[in-house]
């Protein structure tokens, strides 16, 4: 699956995008922000603080509990300002 990062979560971790396949205990959208924190110095980072992080599968908005299964792109971003 494709994974995308946007704003200081792509700064941190040092790239846009990536395919990635997560081993099959990750489930989540939540799972999987475990997951990339533990996959070095700059995930942990980046997903430091799993609970201000945002996520969309396929373009939509989810929730951490949603499940991953069958997503061809997730992205994360932190939270979002209007102006």
């Amino acid at each position: 699956m494709k994974l995308s990062y946007f704003a200081w979560v792509r700064e941190r971790i040092g790239r846009a995008s990536e395919d990635v396949a997560p081993p099959q205990g990750v489930r989540t959208v939540g799972d999987l922000i475990a997951w990339l924190g533990e996959r070095g110095e700059e995930y942990a980072y980046a997903f430091e603080r799993p609970a201000v992080i945002r996520a969309a599968i396929d373009r939509v908005h989810v929730k951490h509990d949603t499940p991953i299964a069958g997503a061809r792109e997730i992205a994360f971003f932190p939270p979002m300002t209007g102006g």
